[in-house]
């Protein structure tokens, strides 16, 4: 008899959905989690502490504040790596807390190491150079990733960072350049820009987000630059060169870059080295990605794997229901599907939340719709909170009038999507949210306002159209 039924070998959001569910369905579950690392990636050095700094830097900034009270306005003078830090710490710890009592309350057992494969029903955790061995019926691997770093860059964890060593500069600096353009690097960019840093951004495509409505990503651009942001599109960085004081990025392009801070956001690779697949027959790709099927299954049939390190959309929440999904098969319990209409969030200043189809992708695929718009500054809620910039666009079908694609740029982007978000999931047509009725004064509202910028836009077209 194994001595579990289910090993979870990580805690991160995949990995702790995945161990709830199998001991909520009466399973005797193990996770196997780093000292120090309980939580994950997420809770210690990704999405949780980076989305808390760009909280304190809001905050302690007033950047939110400026249209109401003055362009000067700011709550800290001087705002220090310290000051940034101790909210960080603060949720971190609490998050921890939070985690160790859901393993506990549902009998969970802590496993304090390193796990990997010793054969594909056993695992060896590896902790202070001793080695104990567990076997289990189940396995999911749910170890995430961690930054992709280049041979020929070279790191220094002070001068040439990646996004995990950003969290732990000795100051905030006042120039900075940062390498790739994509989620990662554009939210740091932004927090950095609102710090005062000039922020120069080098990316080798000649756009940024570009799996984001062309619109909403100009917009924020826009704004970027409003805060001193520097754009390098279409530009590969040939060199970075470390100085006594900073660092010199030398482009392809023969430009070169003076900053104190360079930092890295070239993707993420799977934490899959230390795992020892090939003892369990599994292997990894050249990104440390392991391949599943629909229910998260890899190759080998006894063994799941859910979350970033799976690959795309490699995003928390997806992982979350990857991890129950995954736990739930593996336990022999009928469980729905994953709806394919998932929300990406994107925690830039402003930040920029989206469901469904872009303008761009509905155009490519010859889908008839209308775009309803609602601006922030024409609702009295944007003017309360000192938003002028914000905005929603709905995209309808103008065959069945249901949404095509929800698309947030601004204040509260992020939790507002999810109203579009549940409006087609459930099916209903854009004539819902007009006739609905939103609390006032809201941002909700901007969804009612939309709606009618869209259904009137379609009612002009549909008597011309009878008229022919």
């Amino acid at each position: 008899m194994a001595d579990f039924d289910v090993v979870v070998i990580g805690t991160g959001p995949g990995g702790q959905k995945a161990a709830i569910a199998a001991a909520k369905l009466g399973k005797r579950v193990a996770v196997v989690e780093k000292r120090n690392m309980i939580g994950g990636v997420c809770i210690n050095t990704g999405t949780i502490p980076s989305k808390t700094l760009r909280e304190a830097v809001l905050y302690l900034t007033g950047l939110n504040q400026r249209e109401l009270y003055g362009a000067s306005y700011r709550v800290k003078d001087e705002i220090t790596v310290a000051d940034l830090g101790m909210r960080t710490q603060h949720v971190i710890g609490r998050e921890i807390q939070v985690i160790r009592s859901q393993l506990g309350r549902n009998h969970v057992t802590l496993l304090q190491g390193t796990g990997r494969f010793l054969d594909p029903h056993t695992i060896g955790v590896i902790d202070d150079e001793e080695e104990k061995k567990v076997t289990a019926d189940k396995i999911v691997i749910a170890t995430g990733t961690s930054p992709a770093r280049p041979d020929s860059v070279q790191f220094d964890d002070k001068t040439v960072i990646d996004s995990d060593a950003i969290l732990h500069l000795e100051k905030v600096p006042e120039t900075l350049v940062v390498v790739g353009a994509g989620v990662i690097g554009i939210e740091y960019a932004s927090m950095f820009a609102a710090l005062g840093t000039k922020v120069t951004v080098v990316e080798r495509r000649e756009r940024m987000l570009d799996f984001c409505d062309l619109e909403i990503v100009e917009a924020l651009k826009y704004h970027l630059r409003d805060l001193a942001v520097t754009f390098r599109f279409g530009e590969t960085v040939a060199a970075v060169e470390r100085r006594s004081r900073g660092a010199l990025t030398v482009l392809e392009s023969g430009k070169r870059i003076p900053a104190d801070c360079v930092m890295y956001s070239a993707g993420r690779q799977g934490r899959t080295t230390e795992l020892c697949l090939e003892a369990a027959g599994l292997s990894a790709d050249d990104r440390g990605r392991i391949a599943v099927d629909e229910n998260f299954a890899t190759s080998v049939p006894h063994i799941y794997a859910v979350g970033d390190v799976i690959g795309f959309p490699a995003l928390a929440a997806t992982s979350m229901e990857q991890g129950r999904l995954a736990a739930h098969h593996a336990c022999g319990e009928p469980a729905g599907e994953m709806h394919q209409e998932s929300p990406i969030g994107i925690y830039t200043i402003p930040e920029i939340s989206f469901v469904g189809k872009s303008e761009d992708e509905l155009t490519r695929d010859k889908i008839p719709f209308e775009v309803g718009i609602s601006r922030y500054r024409e609702l009295a809620r944007g003017q309360i909170i000192g938003d002028s910039y914000g905005m929603l666009k709905l995209l309808v079908s103008t065959e069945d009038r249901r949404l095509l694609g929800v698309h947030v740029f601004g204040t509260g982007a992020t939790e507002l999507v999810h109203i579009g978000q549940t409006v087609m999931g459930c099916g209903a047509t854009v004539d819902y949210l007009v006739n609905a009725v939103f609390n006032y004064p809201t941002l909700a509202e901007s969804y009612k306002v939309a709606a009618l910028d869209a259904t009137n836009k379609m009612r002009v077209i549909a008597r011309l159209t009878a008229e022919l």
